[in-house]
């Protein structure tokens, strides 16, 4: 299980990163697609932000 939660954590933090990048990007863009995705990029990142910061603190408290 340790071993599980410390290869996810560098996976959520890079989808992050990648959504992010997308995300300015389209902002950059802009036309159509920024307001097809601009808002679900984001919301997106928010989610994979989320779990990886529950995984860092699964794997500090947890795993000592």
């Amino acid at each position: 299980m340790e071993h599980l939660v410390k290869a996810l954590i560098p996976v959520f933090a890079i989808g992050t990163f990648l959504v992010l990048c997308v995300g300015i990007y389209s902002l950059f863009r802009g036309g159509s697609f920024n307001r097809s995705y601009s808002n679900k990029l984001m919301r997106l990142r928010i989610v994979l932000q989320f779990i990886a910061i529950i995984l860092i603190a699964v794997a500090s408290f947890v795993f000592r």
